[in-house]
């Protein structure tokens, strides 16, 4: 299949109101994508404590989790290109919602972590059909912007889903906590079915007609970006889950209060979450290349830099401080690759594109629960930082390899 391409995607200047309202409506998807996809951690607590276990027990069923949606990822991201973006995000927040739900009335962790690995694949295939949706309705010189708003809603779905969980726990138990984390999905599907349009580009036959399949990502014409995207999006995920992993471990474990710990891991998202707006401007104003580039070297700085400052120091604020900064230029670079992904790859393949892309990343999401234990193992604290920078040093080079980086907003 050549890889050209269409002109579905918008290239003027004019955002109108009705592509703004598609964007909300896949970001919307996204906030619950990522209120489901953390809701288990905040339940794991009281799981433990109702069911006689260890966190080593619940080990398994986090994994299970993440390859579900490593392989819903992936899946869905051929198949959106296939039968429509729009049947697949719909279909993938209904298999979340209504798996979340059913969590709720699980009594033993071989049942948890059969719904956990389905509601994975729901969780995984939103992603890349809302990455393409929200591309394709955005002008090209505010892409960026808008693919980026849609995927930041993910930590955002986090920090609402520890808010309602603060509710819902103390009087009401894990099992209402699921019920709702699946309750709105539902709601939020029944909205996609009643207001959501299909992409352009599938609405026209351009991406249908052409079968996208992964084959078409190793073509000739594409291969080094394809080979560079995957490398940073493994190194990225790596950095990113060994935070939501071990941070509260590592500082613990290097004799800071627990409050400590969890505040760490709030600065960590508080400070992506500015990261990934203001990346999105970097890019508008200078280009992918430069800011993506000065980001991950600022992660990799960061991270070592913070092997010695941090670590050994028993300074709280300096520990807080540095998981902002980290999460500032670690989920800056994350983000926005998706709004990389989706220049790269033309309107018949992106959604495939982006799903593989994202599928690889969650390995490294994977490795990061086995790497994170061992180096805290071996090195402790200082060895954690310096596999952080490790990892963020690799996205540096991956990115420096892309060939097709989104130009600033001026030259498109």
């Amino acid at each position: 299949m050549p890889v050209r391409h269409s002109q579905s995607a918008q290239s003027g200047d004019r955002w109108t109101t009705y592509q703004k309202g598609v964007v909300a409506l896949a970001a919307l998807a996204i906030v619950f994508d990522g209120f489901d996809n953390q809701v288990l951690g905040f339940a794991t607590p009281a799981l433990i404590k109702e069911w006689g276990i260890t966190k080593s027990d619940m080990a398994p069923v986090a994994a299970i989790g993440l390859i579900g949606m490593t392989v819903g990822t992936i899946i869905a991201g051929v198949l959106g290109d296939r039968f429509g973006r729009r049947a697949m995000l719909i279909a993938s927040v209904l298999l979340f919602g209504a798996m979340t739900c059913l969590i709720g009335f699980t009594h033993d962790l071989w049942q948890l972590g059969v719904l956990r690995f389905l509601s994975g694949l729901g969780l995984g295939g939103a992603m890349p059909n809302a990455t393409a949706i929200a591309a394709e309705y955005t002008p090209s010189r505010r892409r960026a912007l808008a693919v980026t708003l849609t995927i930041v809603c993910i930590p955002l779905g986090g920090l609402i889903a520890g808010l309602i969980s603060r509710t819902i726990l103390p009087g009401m138990g894990w099992q209402a906590l699921f019920f709702v984390a699946g309750g709105l999905p539902l709601l939020v599907g029944l909205i996609l079915i009643a207001a959501l349009p299909e992409s352009p580009s599938f609405k026209t036959g351009s991406a249908a007609a052409q079968r996208a399949t992964l084959g078409d990502l190793f073509g000739p014409a594409i291969l080094r970006d394809t080979l560079a995207l995957w490398s940073a999006f493994f190194a990225c995920l790596l950095a990113v889950y060994s935070v939501f992993s071990w941070a509260p471990t590592m500082l613990t474990e290097a004799g800071f209060a627990p409050a400590t710990a969890s505040d760490g891991l709030s600065a960590f998202n508080f400070g992506g979450i500015g990261g990934a707006v203001l990346a999105a401007g970097f890019i508008m104003a200078l280009g992918s290349r430069r800011s993506l580039l000065a980001l991950s070297a600022a992660a990799a700085i960061m991270a070592g830099f913070s092997a010695w400052w941090v670590v050994g120091s028993g300074d709280a604020a300096r520990a807080i401080l540095a998981f902002a900064v980290l999460g500032f230029a670690i989920n800056g670079v994350q983000t926005t690759m998706f709004a990389v992904a989706a220049h790269v790859y033309p309107d018949a393949i992106r959604a495939t594109g982006v799903g593989a892309a994202l599928g690889v990343g969650r390995i490294g999401a994977v490795l990061s629960s086995f790497l994170g234990a061992a180096v805290l193992g071996a090195g402790g604290g200082a060895a954690y930082f310096l596999l952080i920078a490790v990892a963020m040093a690799v996205a540096f080079v991956a990115l420096a390899a892309l060939t097709r980086h989104i130009p600033r907003s001026a030259e498109l």
